[in-house]
């Protein structure tokens, strides 16, 4: 899948795929778990600025981070979510785990 990438001074940050469905998950989750050990990442930034779609197997992606990252006191992040990414988070419960970056926190 070639995931998209960056060390930034909050931690590793993610680009998520246009579509984050069942297809796309297992393989975003592989790449991701792949890169916080690599890079020893603590924090992780998933950034939806391309991301259309998700679905709840998308959702698990994200908890499944918050989990990992919790264990070493890490922390998730998201940003550049738009009205329906928002909708996902508010309904499914996301922003009471993840922090939802604003604008200008995306540093």
């Amino acid at each position: 899948m070639n995931t998209k990438y960056k060390i930034e001074d909050i931690g590793l940050a993610v680009w998520v795929p246009r579509e984050l469905d069942h297809h796309h998950a297992d393989m975003l989750r592989a790449e991701v778990e792949m890169l916080i050990h690599v890079h020893h990442a603590r924090n992780l930034v998933f950034d939806f600025e391309e991301t259309e779609f998700m679905d709840s197997s998308g959702i698990g992606v994200l908890i499944g981070r918050c989990r990992n990252l919790g264990y070493c006191n890490g922390v998730v992040y998201a940003r550049n979510l738009n009205g329906r990414i928002e909708k996902i988070f508010d309904a499914s419960g996301l922003r009471k785990i993840i922090y939802v970056l604003s604008e200008g926190e995306n540093q």
